[in-house]
């Protein structure tokens, strides 16, 4: 669960976000829109600790991001918008780094890696070094090491921006499939026809502010209208 109560944040006279306030429930995938400039990234940066509000309150599984960082950051997994791996590390040196991180006993790593490798099908490439990696198999390592630990809440920025279609594809199928385990995932994204296809509830934010909610259910489809309400609220 992920949870925000009246978060501020200010670099000097200037308020990226403004007093916004969310709950995110279990199982819940979350699409979070906006224009360039809008408070996007300052949200995902307040809510994995990587910036500090100026008030209110992140709360990741009832742990507070920034009075209480060790058990919060442990029930997370975080994609940032650009993959970061070790150029001269393999995929698989990088995932059992990651698991050293996350104090895992080095069999519980191996049987995750072995998972992983079925999952997002990395097998072909795990045993190279990053530097000889397409922006494809980054994307897919970078997601490969943020489930590794077994999160309960997945943030994940652009997660699909410079895939082919088939690892598009792959990363869209486990995402789905993994909110219906119980994770909840907190997407920022552009691309409104995957918020569409992916995405139970969205969320538009301007100028730090949270401008329009909707959800998405069986019975009330966006059906190919998201993008006309993105754009007249964002105009």
């Amino acid at each position: 669960m992920i949870e925000l109560k009246n978060v501020t944040k200010k670099f000097g006279s200037l308020v990226a976000v403004n007093d916004i306030s969310l709950r995110i429930e279990p199982g819940q995938f979350f699409g979070f829109l906006g224009p360039n400039g809008a408070g996007k990234t300052t949200t995902i940066k307040l809510l994995t600790g990587l910036y500090e509000p100026t008030s209110g309150t992140c709360l990741i599984n009832g742990h507070d991001v920034h009075w209480d960082p060790l058990p919060a950051k442990r029930s997370f997994g975080y994609v940032p918008d650009q993959p970061y791996l070790y150029d001269k590390l393999t995929g698989r040196e990088f995932l059992y780094f990651v698991g050293g991180l996350f104090n895992m006993p080095s069999d519980v790593v191996k049987q995750k890696i072995e998972s992983l490798i079925d999952v997002f099908e990395i097998g072909h490439f795990i045993d190279k070094r990053a530097e000889e990696y397409s922006q494809g198999m980054r994307q897919r390592m970078v997601l490969s090491a943020a489930l590794l630990h077994d999160p309960k809440v997945l943030i994940i920025d652009e997660p699909v921006v410079g895939l082919d279609p088939r690892s598009a594809r792959v990363v869209k199928d486990t995402l789905k499939l993994k909110t219906r385990e119980g994770v909840t995932i907190f997407m920022s994204t552009h691309l409104l026809e995957i918020v569409e296809e992916l995405c139970d509830r969205i969320a538009i934010i301007k100028d730090g502010r949270i401008i329009h909610e909707e959800v998405q259910s069986e019975s009330r489809k966006f059906d190919g209208q998201l993008e006309n309400i993105f754009l007249e609220l964002t105009k």
